[in-house]
């Protein structure tokens, strides 16, 4: 309803930091709803810690200081869960905020279909044991977990067992690129590059024979040595295109 001339004969005009405007048809008056303090703690803790927007960010968009929307953000009170157990497939994965040494973090359950987290933990460190307690509490709550998208770690597999598991293909690209660079200058490493950008497009049949045949092609190069300059030892050559093909080929069994 217009606050000037109390009709409804109103229309949405775009937003203004984050605020929906509206214009009165008939009086040509435009206007923005007042928000509740709670409604904007929520917008707040939400983009925070869901959209993960810096509190500088937030700072610029409400136009506020950053120790008033940590304080928004502190203030807000979470809803308890409600839960509806059902059969899920979950998207599992861990975010941590600030430096390293902070040693802060959450991780999350989501709802794959319905976009939805279900159960989180705060956490100092991605450890198995973690994966494990919130695994069992949906199902003490009475969920049916039919698959688990995971980021690869090492052991999650086994935590996960007797239920069917995808390799988040996010992450396996990202392991990838953290050894072969996103411009890789050796031919192996291009070609290699060339193979996981379409691990998202392809059959787990095609992608393992392109896969395989990337091996054949290169398994001379692979298994070349080179005398270390310090210890006089042998190691191999090119150690950091040999982790990303064995990466790819161990998390093989998960992808599609």
């Amino acid at each position: 309803m217009c606050p000037k001339c109390s009709l409804k004969n109103i229309i949405k005009i775009g937003k203004r930091r984050g605020i929906q405007r509206y214009l009165c048809k008939d009086c040509k008056c435009k206007f923005q709803h007042k928000r509740r303090p709670e409604q904007l703690q929520k917008i707040i803790f939400e983009e925070y810690f869901l959209h993960r927007q810096t509190l500088k960010q937030l700072s610029a968009k409400y136009r506020k200081s950053i120790s008033w929307i940590m304080k928004q953000r502190d203030e807000y009170i979470v809803d308890c869960k409600v839960h509806n157990p059902r059969p899920v497939n979950l998207i599992c994965d861990a975010t941590f905020y600030g430096k390293r040494k902070d040693k802060l973090g959450t991780l999350v359950f989501k709802d794959n279909e319905f976009k939805k987290i279900l159960i989180w933990k705060h956490i100092e460190s991605e450890v198995v044991k973690d994966y494990k307690y919130l695994k069992e509490e949906l199902i003490a709550y009475g969920y049916t977990i039919q698959s688990a998208t995971l980021d690869g770690k090492r052991g999650l597999y086994k935590a996960f067992k007797g239920i069917s598991i995808q390799m988040c293909h996010f992450h396996q690209k990202k392991i990838v690129q953290r050894y072969i660079t996103m411009r890789p200058k050796l031919e192996a490493g291009k070609d290699l590059k060339k193979i996981v950008l379409r691990l998202t497009q392809t059959t787990e049949k095609n992608f393992t024979l392109k896969l395989d045949e990337w091996y054949e092609i290169y398994k001379d190069f692979l298994e070349e040595k080179s005398v270390s300059s310090t210890t006089g030892k042998l190691h191999y050559t090119h150690p950091r295109i040999r982790a990303a093909y064995r990466s790819l080929r161990t998390n093989l069994p998960f992808y599609l």
